[in-house]
């Protein structure tokens, strides 16, 4: 059997079979918690794909393990509790944003931390003078409707908007693009 052309031989086996190593050209956006979800695009923007945050460690870790081999990095988006959100709904935040990052560790995939001002800026999202009493509802239609933008083939959601620009985002920074 042979390798696809872009694919060169790292080592090989005991057996003298060679073992190859695909291309990390795959970027991952994730919106953390349970309304989040991960989204994977490839350098040229085309969308691999898109999936609400797994429901369990395991599912998040087997999703991490197919993807791993191709991605050259992920984004978190770096968010917090906030005061007068309920205790059990902050611990269940915390649990799944550790998850996250211990996914991402034990499948070597590099990451980096990135605040909502900081990504939002370049996709023409941040509002001056938002009031706390604003509609969140209002916003993610904002996100989502600038993901459908750049995502057309893609079924855009609340759940998916966000991750969907974050991988972009990265896509974006890797490549020089602002």
């Amino acid at each position: 059997m042979t390798a696809p052309a872009y694919i060169q031989p790292s080592s090989y086996s005991k057996a003298g079979i060679p073992l190859f190593d695909p291309p990390r050209d795959l970027f991952l956006g994730v919106d953390p918690g349970a309304s989040g979800g991960f989204a994977i695009l490839d350098k040229d923007g085309n969308v691999v794909d898109v999936t609400k945050c797994p429901d369990t460690e395991k599912d998040m870790s087997d999703y991490f393990a197919e993807f791993a081999p191709r991605l050259q990095m992920a984004v978190i988006e770096s968010v917090h509790s906030f005061p007068g959100q309920g205790v059990a709904s902050s611990f269940k935040f915390g649990m799944n944003y550790g998850a996250l990052r211990m996914g991402l560790i034990a499948h070597g995939i590099p990451f980096e931390y990135v605040s909502p001002g900081k990504w939002q800026h370049p996709f023409g999202l941040l509002e001056k003078g938002r009031k706390a009493t604003d509609s969140n509802t209002a916003k993610k239609n904002k996100h989502k409707s600038r993901a459908q933008e750049l995502f057309p083939s893609v079924k855009v959601t609340h759940w998916n908007s966000d991750a969907l620009l974050l991988a972009e985002y990265l896509r974006r920074r890797f490549n020089g693009c602002p």
